[in-house]
Protein backbone atom coordinates (compact mmCIF):
# COMPACT_ATOMS: atom_id res chain seq x y z
CA UNK A 1 0.00 0.00 0.00
CA UNK A 2 1.47 3.34 -1.07
CA UNK A 3 0.94 6.42 1.07
CA UNK A 4 0.41 9.66 -0.83
CA UNK A 5 -1.35 12.93 -0.13
CA UNK A 6 -4.18 14.93 -1.64
CA UNK A 7 -3.69 18.61 -0.82
CA UNK A 8 -1.66 17.56 2.20
CA UNK A 9 -4.18 15.01 3.50
CA UNK A 10 -2.90 11.41 3.65
CA UNK A 11 -4.50 8.82 1.37
CA UNK A 12 -3.55 5.26 0.49
CA UNK A 13 -3.53 3.13 -2.61
CA UNK A 14 -4.39 -0.56 -2.83
CA UNK A 15 -0.79 -1.56 -3.52
CA UNK A 16 2.49 -0.57 -5.13
CA UNK A 17 3.47 0.16 -8.72
CA UNK A 18 5.02 -2.74 -10.65
CA UNK A 19 8.74 -3.09 -9.93
CA UNK A 20 11.27 -1.74 -12.40
CA UNK A 21 12.56 -4.68 -14.44
CA UNK A 22 9.36 -6.70 -14.00
CA UNK A 23 6.94 -7.73 -16.73
CA UNK A 24 4.16 -5.15 -16.98
CA UNK A 25 0.75 -6.53 -15.96
CA UNK A 26 -1.64 -6.91 -18.88
CA UNK A 27 -4.75 -4.78 -19.11
CA UNK A 28 -7.93 -4.29 -21.12
CA UNK A 29 -9.15 -0.68 -21.03
CA UNK A 30 -11.81 1.26 -22.94
CA UNK A 31 -10.91 3.76 -25.70
CA UNK A 32 -12.90 6.91 -26.46
CA UNK A 33 -14.77 5.06 -29.25
CA UNK A 34 -15.86 2.39 -26.68
CA UNK A 35 -13.57 -0.18 -28.24
CA UNK A 36 -10.96 -1.83 -26.06
CA UNK A 37 -7.18 -1.77 -26.06
CA UNK A 38 -4.92 -4.32 -24.41
CA UNK A 39 -1.27 -4.05 -23.52
CA UNK A 40 -0.62 -7.12 -25.69
CA UNK A 41 -1.71 -5.10 -28.75
CA UNK A 42 1.16 -2.68 -28.10
CA UNK A 43 3.91 -5.31 -28.10
CA UNK A 44 6.97 -3.97 -29.90
CA UNK A 45 6.23 -0.35 -28.92
CA UNK A 46 7.51 1.81 -26.07
CA UNK A 47 4.56 2.74 -23.86
CA UNK A 48 4.07 5.59 -21.40
CA UNK A 49 1.18 5.04 -19.00
CA UNK A 50 0.12 8.49 -17.78
CA UNK A 51 -2.26 7.43 -15.00
CA UNK A 52 -4.36 10.05 -13.21
CA UNK A 53 -7.58 10.63 -11.24
CA UNK A 54 -9.49 12.54 -13.95
CA UNK A 55 -8.85 14.69 -17.02
CA UNK A 56 -11.30 17.15 -15.43
CA UNK A 57 -8.66 18.27 -12.94
CA UNK A 58 -6.05 20.90 -13.77
CA UNK A 59 -2.90 18.86 -13.10
CA UNK A 60 -4.23 15.80 -14.97
CA UNK A 61 -5.05 17.95 -17.99
CA UNK A 62 -1.64 19.64 -17.83
CA UNK A 63 0.18 16.30 -17.66
CA UNK A 64 -1.66 14.98 -20.71
CA UNK A 65 -0.97 18.18 -22.66
CA UNK A 66 2.74 17.97 -21.81
CA UNK A 67 3.11 14.28 -22.67
CA UNK A 68 1.14 14.88 -25.89
CA UNK A 69 3.59 17.64 -26.85
CA UNK A 70 6.80 15.99 -25.63
CA UNK A 71 6.10 12.60 -27.19
CA UNK A 72 5.05 14.02 -30.56
CA UNK A 73 8.37 13.29 -32.26
CA UNK A 74 9.32 10.13 -30.39
CA UNK A 75 9.70 7.10 -32.61
CA UNK A 76 7.78 3.89 -31.83
CA UNK A 77 6.29 5.42 -28.66
CA UNK A 78 2.67 5.42 -27.47
CA UNK A 79 1.31 7.66 -24.72
CA UNK A 80 -1.73 6.30 -22.90
CA UNK A 81 -3.74 8.60 -20.62
CA UNK A 82 -5.52 6.31 -18.16
CA UNK A 83 -8.32 7.46 -15.82
CA UNK A 84 -11.76 6.25 -14.78
CA UNK A 85 -13.39 9.07 -16.73
CA UNK A 86 -16.08 8.00 -19.16
CA UNK A 87 -14.80 7.59 -22.72
CA UNK A 88 -17.19 10.30 -24.02
CA UNK A 89 -15.70 12.92 -21.69
CA UNK A 90 -12.17 11.85 -22.58
CA UNK A 91 -12.91 12.16 -26.29
CA UNK A 92 -14.44 15.60 -25.79
CA UNK A 93 -11.41 16.74 -23.79
CA UNK A 94 -8.96 15.59 -26.46
CA UNK A 95 -10.88 17.16 -29.34
CA UNK A 96 -11.19 20.47 -27.45
CA UNK A 97 -7.51 20.46 -26.44
CA UNK A 98 -6.14 19.22 -29.77
CA UNK A 99 -4.62 16.10 -28.18
CA UNK A 100 -3.51 13.93 -31.09
CA UNK A 101 -0.38 12.14 -29.82
CA UNK A 102 -1.97 10.29 -26.92
CA UNK A 103 -4.66 7.66 -26.53
CA UNK A 104 -7.15 8.02 -23.71
CA UNK A 105 -8.24 4.89 -21.88
CA UNK A 106 -10.82 4.35 -19.17
CA UNK A 107 -10.90 1.74 -16.43
CA UNK A 108 -14.62 2.21 -15.80
CA UNK A 109 -15.51 -1.33 -17.03
CA UNK A 110 -12.68 -3.46 -15.71
CA UNK A 111 -11.51 -2.61 -12.22
CA UNK A 112 -8.51 -4.93 -12.32
CA UNK A 113 -6.16 -2.28 -13.79
CA UNK A 114 -6.09 -0.16 -10.62
CA UNK A 115 -5.42 -3.22 -8.49
CA UNK A 116 -2.83 -4.82 -10.82
CA UNK A 117 -0.86 -1.56 -11.06
CA UNK A 118 -1.40 -0.63 -7.39
CA UNK A 119 -2.83 2.79 -8.24
CA UNK A 120 -6.42 2.57 -7.01
CA UNK A 121 -6.99 5.03 -4.17
CA UNK A 122 -8.75 3.29 -1.28
CA UNK A 123 -9.67 6.19 1.03
CA UNK A 124 -10.31 9.93 1.10
CA UNK A 125 -12.24 12.07 -1.35
CA UNK A 126 -10.68 10.39 -4.41
CA UNK A 127 -11.38 6.81 -3.23
CA UNK A 128 -11.97 4.59 -6.26
CA UNK A 129 -9.96 6.81 -8.64
CA UNK A 130 -6.36 6.29 -9.72
CA UNK A 131 -3.33 7.92 -8.07
CA UNK A 132 -1.22 10.12 -10.35
CA UNK A 133 1.46 7.78 -11.62
CA UNK A 134 3.74 7.15 -14.56
CA UNK A 135 4.81 3.73 -15.79
CA UNK A 136 7.12 3.33 -18.78
CA UNK A 137 7.19 -0.02 -20.56
CA UNK A 138 9.72 -1.08 -23.19
CA UNK A 139 9.12 -2.92 -26.44
CA UNK A 140 9.36 -6.30 -24.68
CA UNK A 141 6.75 -5.42 -22.05
CA UNK A 142 9.26 -4.76 -19.26
CA UNK A 143 8.76 -1.87 -16.81
CA UNK A 144 11.68 0.56 -17.17
CA UNK A 145 10.42 3.45 -15.01
CA UNK A 146 7.75 4.12 -12.40
CA UNK A 147 6.68 7.14 -10.42
CA UNK A 148 3.77 7.51 -8.06
CA UNK A 149 3.58 11.24 -7.45
CA UNK A 150 3.67 11.73 -3.66
CA UNK A 151 1.18 14.64 -3.74
CA UNK A 152 -1.71 14.15 -6.18
CA UNK A 153 -1.84 17.90 -6.86
CA UNK A 154 1.77 17.82 -8.14
CA UNK A 155 2.98 17.16 -11.71
CA UNK A 156 5.02 14.06 -12.50
CA UNK A 157 8.70 14.10 -13.52
CA UNK A 158 8.24 14.24 -17.30
CA UNK A 159 11.95 14.30 -18.14
CA UNK A 160 12.81 11.19 -16.10
CA UNK A 161 9.90 9.29 -17.66
CA UNK A 162 10.96 10.23 -21.18
CA UNK A 163 14.62 9.44 -20.41
CA UNK A 164 13.55 5.88 -19.49
CA UNK A 165 12.45 5.32 -23.10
Amino acid sequence: MAKITLKGNPVNTCGELPAKGSKAPGFRLVKSDLGELTLAELKGKKVILNISPSLDTGICATALRKFNQMAAGMDNTVVLAITKDLPFAMGRFCSTEGITNATTLSGFRDHSFGKEYGVEIVDGGFAGLYARSIVVIDEKGIVTYTEMVPEIAQEPDYNSALAAL
